[in-house]
């Protein structure tokens, strides 16, 4: 039951749905954006391989442990205000980013933004839910998803843009006026609501277990080829503290996270499908503008035009795809589409130095977007269709943060990967080059720093970077068989379709809000 001062006029359901598109698309901007600022980032705060890690998992790391937290929080505290506090910590930690001398202030700036993302980006779609009666919600969640689609799509090639001809400082900078104009919509034109039913226990101990288990692992993934026992001492803190975390949320009165649902078969197998494919993609995603930026020689806007076709084809061919499940059911599809997007990073494997885009990348990418616009819909679908009706905004939340989840722990297991083939690669090379040993000690310190590492040696030049294509490729191969294992996870969603309209709405909303 929600509680809101004022059914909004015309005019006002606008001015909510510009406030929200705008907020929500700082957070998903930022979330592509960085990518391609990463080489840029490397080489003016002299930073490793595993430094530009931490740049997007600090931010994603207390995105997805806090995401379901801050829904919880809006309902309890006001959903404005909550928006607006997400809002605020979002620029505040884009200024420390902007302004960061080192890439550990870098880091901590993007754990901090990623904290007003976990309010900001629950709160934008709850604020619509409470601004508008339901005959005319699922419309405007259809708008805020498109709109927050383009800017997705026009992310990247912005930030690529900045990155070239400004600096990387701007990619951050370029939130704080949003967030200014976003705050003042927000407060002159935004009514207050809550939710009245909502339970007065916050789950502040799941959350802090969710946590320190996500953080812990991370960096024992991250920092593993470091070696060291800190390593193993974090891997050990991890594990147990995501076994305490699934402990604790199965006897908590308000769980973050509502294990029951899992009872579910379909719930299980759409959430097991949900991180397995993102997984491959956020994972690749990651190291792809590394590789076009550091070895292919792409310029930063180069590099962020080259994603357009995943994102706009995902973004056109989402209604045809939900089409398809009143046809075929959400199993079909979802079998189909992942084993389409593995061939498309299959196709990534031809991505050798010095070739073209349109006769290497372009294919990949376009078979890829295919394949994950034929999955994105029937995967929500699959989600809302799992859980009673009551159940489905705790079902969509759930399913959003395994996708993050999916995301954070991909590009540390990525990392690691990358990292060990770069180095047996690499090690390989340069025992057929006629090398002095103080050019070898010179090259083994740069070793960290992957395909970012300096030399002026062109024989040198040209192992490193088949080095890191010979990683990638280790990388790519991962990518086929978690796409393919997640076709095989749809197997357990069943084939029927029962889809209600306020789950068509739910439906929009997920798709949106991922």
């Amino acid at each position: 039951m929600h509680a809101s001062s004022k059914t909004p006029s015309d005019s006002d359901g606008r001015w909510v749905l510009i406030a929200t598109i705008l907020g929500s698309s700082m957070a998903f901007i930022d979330g592509t954006v960085v990518n391609v600022a990463l080489p840029a980032v490397q080489v003016a705060l002299h930073a490793t391989a595993s430094d530009l890690q931490w740049v997007v998992e600090s931010y994603a790391l207390l995105l997805a442990s806090l995401l379901l937290l801050g829904g919880s929080l809006s309902d309890l505290y006001g959903r404005r205000r909550i928006f607006v506090i997400g809002v605020l910590v979002f620029a505040i930690g884009s200024a420390w980013c902007g302004f960061a001398s080192s890439i550990e202030f870098l880091i901590l700036a993007r754990a901090f933004q990623g904290i007003g993302a976990s309010l900001l980006v629950p709160g934008s779609l709850a604020l619509i839910s409470s601004s508008f009666p339901t005959s005319e919600r699922g419309r405007a969640i259809g708008t805020w998803s498109g709109f927050t689609a383009i800017t997705a799509t026009i992310g990247p090639v912005l930030g690529g843009w900045l990155v070239e001809h400004g600096s990387w400082r701007w990619v951050f900078f370029i939130n704080i006026p949003i967030a200014i104009v976003v705050v003042a919509l927000t407060l002159l034109y935004v009514s207050e609501s809550r939710n009245e039913q909502a339970s007065r226990v916050l789950d502040w101990q799941g959350a802090s277990l969710a946590t320190i288990g996500l953080g812990a692992t991370t960096f024992a993934l991250i920092e593993a080829p470091h070696g060291g026992r800190i390593v193993w001492v974090m891997g050990v803190v991890g594990v147990g503290a995501l076994a305490a975390f699934l402990r604790f949320e199965s006897h908590s009165p308000a769980p973050m996270v509502s294990l029951r649902l899992f009872r579910s078969r379909d719930f299980s197998g759409a959430n097991l499908l949900t991180f397995f494919l993102y997984a491959a993609l956020s994972g690749l995603l990651f190291f792809l503008p590394l590789n076009l930026i550091q070895v292919q020689h792409y310029s930063a806007t180069q590099a962020g035009g080259a994603l357009l076709p995943l994102i706009l084809l995902i973004f056109l061919l989402s209604r045809w795809s939900g089409g398809l499940i009143a046809r075929y059911g959400a199993r079909t599809p979802l079998m189909i589409g992942p084993l389409i997007a593995a061939a498309g990073y299959a196709l990534m494997l031809r991505g050798d130095t010095g070739r073209s885009y349109w006769s290497t990348l372009f294919p990949a990418i376009l078979t890829l977007g295919f394949g994950m616009a034929i999955s994105v819909a029937p995967l929500t679908t699959a989600v809302m269709e799992s859980v009673p009706d009551s159940e489905a905004g705790v079902a969509s939340g759930v399913n959003n943060a395994v996708s993050r989840i999916a995301g954070l722990l991909a590009v540390a297991v990525f990392g690691l990967v990358l990292s060990f083939g770069f180095n047996r690669s690499l090690t390989h090379r340069l025992s057929q080059l006629s090398l002095s040993s103080e050019a070898l000690q010179t090259i083994n310190r740069e070793r960290p720093r992957l395909a970012g590492a300096e030399t002026s040696d062109p024989r040198l030049r040209q192992a490193i970077d088949e080095a890191f294509v010979s990683g990638y490729h280790d990388i790519v191969l991962i990518a086929i068989a978690l796409s393919l294992v997640s076709a095989l996870s749809a197997r357990m969603i069943s084939s029927g379709v029962r889809k209600t309209p306020g789950q068509r709405t739910l439906e929009s909303q997920t798709t949106g809000s991922r």
